[in-house]
């Protein structure tokens, strides 16, 4: 029986999986990551808890990843959230779901995930060798035949390119793998930071650093359009926006703000009411306080740090007695509440983007191998690919469902044991 060598080319959430899986399939793999230890994506993941996956049923978890995520059907059908949840658990990593479907360990740590795939790893033999930087995959007459790593050449039969996109690159994603895609005739689409913090000049936003919203709804418009909502968190930078419904949102606004395009978010502070509702709430809390300074019976209504904003925007004396408060003036009160709009100018770059939107060409890769369609022998998995969604674990579930795919593919040949497959 021949055996088949495989390296892969990085050591974070696609590569770990797809070192591994290479290996129970049957390969002989060496793993080549240039920082000091693997995993360091992983490691500051979801706050340092690390969001591995998403309960979302099959339809609504593809739907998170926009026009692209129907090339992730097969690869899901292979390797999907039930199957990742019981490769945790069974290596003994317990996982709880949390709101919103998210699945996290239960111990809460990330580097929990990362000590539980380097385990599996030295189970399976899988040879990894830390600060090897690799410089170029090696090919001829378009199959791979190894790579250039610390200047020399490490001859193999499959070469799995796992190297991260471009955000965090303090953690090792600097964009190596592009390059190397691009050496060998893949093309990209376009590269923007993603899941990224929104800038705003606006100094009554800049000056609420510090304070976060929950359970409010954020619409978003382009060009004085209404394009969609989200309900969630968003917090408040010295910059200008972040938190889920920010991170969510920034996909669309990257894109338009590289178009030009005129972008505003209108906060809702008090969705679970309607105008009529909220108008008749602040009726009765102005009666029943007759008397007092309102800031003090706004702090009712809104986080005190927010109380400055709302007096100024609304052009209203801080002192003014509620029992003198022209209706007219509570009504524009009102109609804050349900909306408080501020212009956004900008985006936060690859340091503080999670994940690294555009990639490789999808067209340029085999959905149901990843291996690439241009170079025999040569997968492409993770963020490296032009795949990207929203918050809530699909992105890492994409990572290790690519790589698992693409270790997968080691095996499935006619010299190997495929029962596994």
């Amino acid at each position: 029986m021949v055996i088949r060598k495989t390296i892969v080319i990085g050591g974070g959430a696609a590569g770990l999986m797809a070192a591994g899986r290479a290996a129970e399939c049957g390969a002989q793999v060496l793993l080549l990551e240039k920082m000091g230890q693997t995993g360091r994506k992983i490691g500051i993941s979801g706050k340092g808890r690390c969001n591995l996956s998403n309960s979302a049923e099959l339809t609504e978890f593809i739907s998170h990843f926009g026009k692209n995520g129907k090339f992730l059907r097969h690869c899901f059908h292979s390797f999907f959230t039930d199957s990742l949840v019981t490769f945790f658990e069974n290596m003994g990593l317990p996982l709880e779901t949390e709101r919103g479907g998210r699945i996290f360990p239960r111990s809460g740590r990330a580097l929990d995930v990362v000590k539980i795939l380097n385990q599996w790893l030295n189970q399976q033999n899988v040879t990894v060798k830390k600060e090897s930087q690799v410089t170029s995959i090696t090919v001829r007459d378009n199959v791979v035949t190894g790579v250039i790593c610390a200047g020399k050449k490490l001859a193999c039969d499959s070469v799995i390119l796992a190297t991260g996109g471009k955000s965090y690159p303090r953690t090792g994603s600097t964009g190596d793998g592009y390059r190397m895609a691009v050496e060998l005739g893949h093309t990209l689409t376009p590269l923007r930071p993603a899941l990224v913090p929104l800038q705003c000049r606006d100094k009554k936003v800049t000056r609420l650093a510090g304070l976060n919203l929950k359970n409010i709804n954020v619409r978003l418009y382009i060009n004085e359009k209404r394009k969609c909502q989200e309900f969630g968190e968003i917090s408040f930078t010295h910059n200008g926006v972040s938190g889920p419904v920010a991170l969510t949102l920034s996909g669309i606004i990257v894109d338009c703000l590289n178009d030009a395009d005129k972008i505003s978010l209108s906060i809702d502070l008090k969705p679970a009411l309607s105008d009529k509702q909220l108008a008749n709430r602040l009726i009765r809390d102005f009666e029943k306080r007759n008397g007092e300074p309102v800031d003090s019976l706004l702090r009712g209504l809104m986080p005190y740090q927010l109380i400055n904003t709302c007096l100024e925007s609304c052009g209203i004396p801080p002192d003014i007695d509620t029992g003198a408060f022209p209706a007219k003036m509570r009504k524009k009160l009102a109609a804050w509440l349900k909306n408080f709009r501020f212009d956004i100018s900008g985006f936060r770059g690859f340091n503080e983007a999670i994940i690294t939107a555009g990639g490789i060409s999808l067209k340029e890769v085999d959905p149901k191998t990843m291996e690439s369609r241009r170079i025999k022998g040569l997968y492409l998995v993770g963020e490296l690919l032009d795949i990207q969604a929203d918050t809530g674990g699909y992105n890492l579930q994409a990572a290790f469902s690519t790589g698992w795919l693409a270790g997968s593919s080691q095996g499935d040949k006619k010299d190997f044991n495929t029962e596994q497959n």
